[in-house]
């Protein structure tokens, strides 16, 4: 099969690999429909994080399912399958709890960017649609694999409700499906702190009601000036930079509540601070898998198209530029097609 390896910063290459097999009774194949570059797979690209030995790359699919062990009997050969990025058997206690991606048998999926990728505990992390859907859902379909669920994980998290305020920190394809998501939970204004216009328009489309440029003390001040000084009832922190973070926390209003989704990098909470907040801080990755059956009705019956945050579509063989376009921010999302 080919697909995406990294081998240093900015340097990914499209290269042959072996096919991938079931290991495990509990293992599925399957042929990537379409797959794409995500936002945290540019910190391994700009040297933020170690890369060590070259190393495949990509945690978001969707595809048809190929072969199944023979412990997976929720899916079938032929079959169009949504998953997450973070696997799970589904039935472990965390699992029932609703945090599949902390499963006592996660892994986090890290070689989807390929033709075939070998999906572990396929009985509890893919989802099977009815039929084939039509190849205009197929990038909604995908961005629920990760992007959707997050954002929905931080308006969730955020305790997102009709009739509320809520702020999104970060206009990545997270930051906008939060508004996708903060919309559909009844939040009645939304406030997206963003300086591109590309993805404020986006953003707008979504259902966000106002637009923040200025960032850190600047931006906070401009919230709570929307606000009657008070601050935000759900703040959705998608970005992951100690900035990011100071600014979703003291953006929230004493009882309000922030949902952080952004992979943490340099990110430290002043627990003097938090105490006297009276803010609620919950995230962590997202448990995608809980919320896979309503996003997926959601896509296919047209109530919601996160796909739009694919603004750039490539073939699989030009990854690099996908990675490179993103990196630029001449792209929010880059499509793969294999």
């Amino acid at each position: 099969m080919r697909g995406a390896v990294i081998h240093a910063p900015g340097d990914v290459r499209f290269e042959t690999l072996d096919d991938p097999k079931i290991v495990h009774p509990t293992d599925a194949i399957i042929r990537t429909a379409v797959t794409c570059v995500c936002g945290s797979d540019l910190w391994s690209y700009r040297g933020a994080e170690p890369i060590g030995d070259p190393h495949p790359m990509g945690h978001e699919y969707v595809g048809f399912v190929e072969e199944v062990g023979s412990e997976v009997t929720s899916v079938r050969p032929g079959q169009f399958v949504v998953g997450s990025f973070a696997t799970s058997d589904n039935t472990c206690a965390n699992c029932r709890n609703g945090f599949q991606s902390n499963c006592l048998h996660r892994e986090f999926m890290s070689t989807c960017q390929a033709d075939h990728v070998r999906i572990p505990n396929a009985q509890g992390t893919l989802v099977a649609t009815d039929g084939v859907p039509e190849e205009r859902f197929w990038p909604g379909l995908l961005a629920n694999s990760d992007v959707m669920g997050t954002g929905w994980w931080a308006a969730d998290a955020a305790e997102v409700t009709p009739g509320s305020t809520a702020v999104v920190v970060g206009d990545g394809a997270v930051g906008l499906c939060g508004v996708i998501a903060a919309k559909e939970l009844g939040a009645e204004r939304i406030i997206v702190m963003s300086r591109h216009e590309s993805r404020q328009r986006l953003a707008l489309e979504y259902g966000a009601t106002d637009i923040v440029t200025e960032r850190g003390d600047d931006g906070v001040a401009r919230i709570k000036d929307l606000t009657d000084g008070i601050g935000a009832d759900s703040v959705l922190e998608c970005v992951g930079t100690a900035e990011a973070m100071r600014q979703a926390l003291r953006s929230a209003r004493p009882g309000g509540n922030v949902g952080f989704v952004g992979v943490p990098h340099d990110v430290a909470v002043d627990g003097q601070e938090l105490f006297f907040s009276h803010v609620g801080l919950r995230g962590g990755p997202a448990p995608v898998r809980r919320y896979l059956p309503d996003l997926i009705d959601r896509v296919l019956e047209g109530r919601i198209d996160p796909g739009k945050v694919f603004d750039l579509t490539l073939s699989l063989d030009q990854v690099a530029e996908g990675y490179r376009a993103m990196d630029e921010r001449r792209a929010i999302k880059a499509l793969l097609t294999p």
